[in-house]
């Protein structure tokens, strides 16, 4: 079959609208923003207008938004810039987390411990939904942040962060969310659910690679973790990318515009990837299956199977999908979000379809054709008659 890439989750191709939006600034208007003369002058109005398209975009203050290199970026600065924050005033940070995290939160909550500050990880369900009940218990010990994924990376589920936040402010303690895989897929607005702090990524939204930006809210106090010239308000000195910025600018815009139509025609294609999978593989296991999902990512398990010879198998067969989070790649294990959510009972052999502005129905139809075919082959069993 002709090659199907339906691993939109690890990364996205540029828009032709965002490619154009940064064409300019990649040669004509090269300016350093910093610089005081026309050309400095027009790249900085340029990042400013960027800067508000995406302040508007999320329900945020133009000032609130700080760019970045990248979603891992946006989390390490959020963490550790938090907890920093908290040393300098005399706390020992707590840190405040969920057991199926990005690495990245995971890792930086881990090395604020390592300096001598300290980690809670909250359990999840079996649908992949975090304990509330331990989050109250967690907010009994006055964490300086509790960072928590909006749209998980892997399995799809979706937070309720609405109430994770409500239960949060309460105590008055900020809240940070991953949402990398939420901006585009699930409606985020910070002025409707009041985080304090915010990561997202432009290659998840048919943006630049290494483009990202990070939601402070007015009165949230983070400190830098790099130092130099003093840009982005002393949060992220360095000279700033300008066409990266135009280019996730443009990207977030039009994800949020579309998000409402994507998601309806992500959940479809969903449905029926699952439904054609389960009529032919017995025991397939839906991750996430009685919680809410963002749609655009399907990830089953498959009893009896080698993860690795499965994906392997599907890559000669044309398919591009993955074991689970592609910062992950080389591992050969039960990933961490599936061991999180089932314990022992978690299956080896995961496949993580996620789905994309080019994915069709004929292309999810071939897609599960392609799983069946090697599924069948793996475990010797013969086709029907």
């Amino acid at each position: 079959m002709d090659p199907i890439y339906l691993d939109y989750a690890a990364t996205t191709p540029m828009r032709d609208e965002v490619m154009d939006a940064m064409a300019p600034y990649h040669s004509g208007a090269f300016g350093n923003p910093s610089s005081s003369h026309r050309w400095g002058r027009e790249a900085q109005a340029a990042l400013e207008r960027s800067r508000g398209r995406i302040a508007d975009a999320l329900g945020a203050g133009r000032r609130e938004i700080v760019f970045v290199r990248g979603g891992t970026e946006s989390d390490n600065l959020a963490l550790l810039g938090r907890a920093d924050a908290t040393r300098a005033n005399d706390g020992r940070p707590c840190i405040v987390t969920s057991a199926i995290e990005h690495k990245a939160v995971l890792d930086a909550a881990r090395s604020v411990e390592s300096d001598g500050g300290r980690t809670i990880v909250l359990p999840v369900d079996r649908s992949g939904t975090v304990d509330l009940d331990a989050l109250d218990e967690a907010l009994e010990e006055a964490p300086c942040l509790v960072s928590i994924m909006w749209v998980n990376n892997e399995v799809g589920v979706v937070q309720p962060m609405s109430e994770i936040v409500e239960r949060c402010r309460a105590r008055s303690v900020s809240v940070h969310s991953d949402a990398v895989q939420a901006v585009g897929r699930v409606p985020v607005r910070v002025d409707d659910v009041e985080l304090d702090l915010l990561s997202l990524s432009g290659h998840k939204l048919y943006g630049p690679k290494s483009a990202g930006a990070l939601f402070v809210r007015s009165g949230t106090e983070v400190h830098a973790r790099i130092h130099g010239g003093g840009q982005e308000a002393g949060l992220r000195p360095g000279t700033q990318d300008v066409a990266g910025a135009v280019g996730l600018a443009e990207a977030v815009c039009l994800a949020v515009e579309e998000q409402a139509r994507a998601r309806a025609r992500y959940l479809s294609l969903r449905e029926r990837l699952v439904g054609r999978l389960r009529a032919e593989i017995p025991d397939l296991r839906v991750h996430g299956d009685g919680g809410e999902v963002a749609g655009h990512v399907l990830s089953v398990g498959i009893p009896d199977l080698a993860a690795e010879m499965l994906m392997v198998s599907l890559d000669m067969e044309g398919l591009a999908v993955s074991g689970g989070s592609a910062c992950q790649s080389g591992s050969n294990g039960v990933s961490h979000v599936l061991s999180a959510m089932y314990g022992e009972d978690a299956l080896p052999a995961a496949i993580r379809y996620s789905f994309g502005r080019p994915t069709t129905d004929a292309q999810v139809d071939e897609a599960a054709a392609a799983t069946v075919r090697v599924v069948r082959r793996l475990l010797g069993v013969a086709a029907p008659a």
